[in-house]
């Protein structure tokens, strides 16, 4: 099998997939906790540079001006141990100070106990606080659930999310120690919301390679830091 059966260039880069195309649904994200209101300039310039879809910053970094990509904030982040009431004035308050978009962090202790009727609620409630017109990611740490509980709770919690009103669910925070996205978790995610929601994949997405595996899998949007790394190993 040549490199050209699996869409890869002699020099490497991948080609069944498009850089522009894979461009467009990088949510390009600066999330540490040491991060500056000048890095969060740096990464929007770095955004609007590569042709990305939207940037994710951290809450307390809003308002700001992302300029021609969208803006998505998250809540509830990493630990997601916040009340629901928290997660969704958090929530709503970055909506109301320019977000787009929200990616929210389950209960995973919740979760990997089997209440799901409260991660249901949990999401429920930031879905509630946000209005149907913004788009919610629902972080499950799929790594942490599968480690801990098995691919059902994974199965089950997407299947909440999805009935709570979730857009996306989404891997992983990339803060949890037992890891980040997999292809693995992909596909079960996918087998588990069918056409009813999006599935973005972040956390640890460092290679061409690797996001190309993750979209062959299902993902729908990308969650990447080391956007312009994993971008350079497309072809145009």
């Amino acid at each position: 099998m040549t490199n050209n059966d699996l869409g890869v260039t002699n020099t490497g880069l991948i080609t069944r997939y498009p850089r522009r195309d894979v461009a467009a649904i990088v949510d390009h994200t600066l999330l540490k906790p040491e991060a500056t209101p000048a890095d969060a300039a740096a990464a929007i310039a770095e955004a609007v540079d590569l042709g990305v879809y939207a940037v994710c910053l951290s809450p307390s970094m809003l308002p700001i001006d992302t300029g021609i990509v969208n803006t998505c904030a998250v809540a509830g982040f990493p630990s997601g141990k916040h009340h629901s009431l928290v997660k969704a004035a958090e929530a709503r308050l970055a909506v109301d100070t320019g977000a787009d978009e929200i990616d929210m962090v389950i209960d995973v202790g919740a979760a990997v106990d089997g209440r799901y009727d409260e991660v249901f609620a949990d999401i429920l409630t930031v879905r509630e606080a946000i209005g149907r017109e913004k788009i919610l990611k629902v972080i499950i740490e799929s790594a942490a659930l599968l480690e801990l509980s098995g691919p059902d709770a994974v199965t089950e919690v997407c299947r909440r999310a999805v009935t709570a009103g979730a857009n996306y669910v989404k891997t992983s925070t990339g803060f949890h120690p037992l890891g980040g996205a997999s292809v693995a978790a992909v596909e079960l995610m996918r087998a588990a919301v069918g056409e009813d929601a999006e599935i973005k994949a972040s956390g640890g997405i460092r290679t061409a390679e690797f996001a190309a595996a993750l979209i062959d899998a299902g993902a729908t949007r990308l969650g990447l830091s080391a956007s312009r790394t994993v971008l350079d190993g497309f072809a145009d």
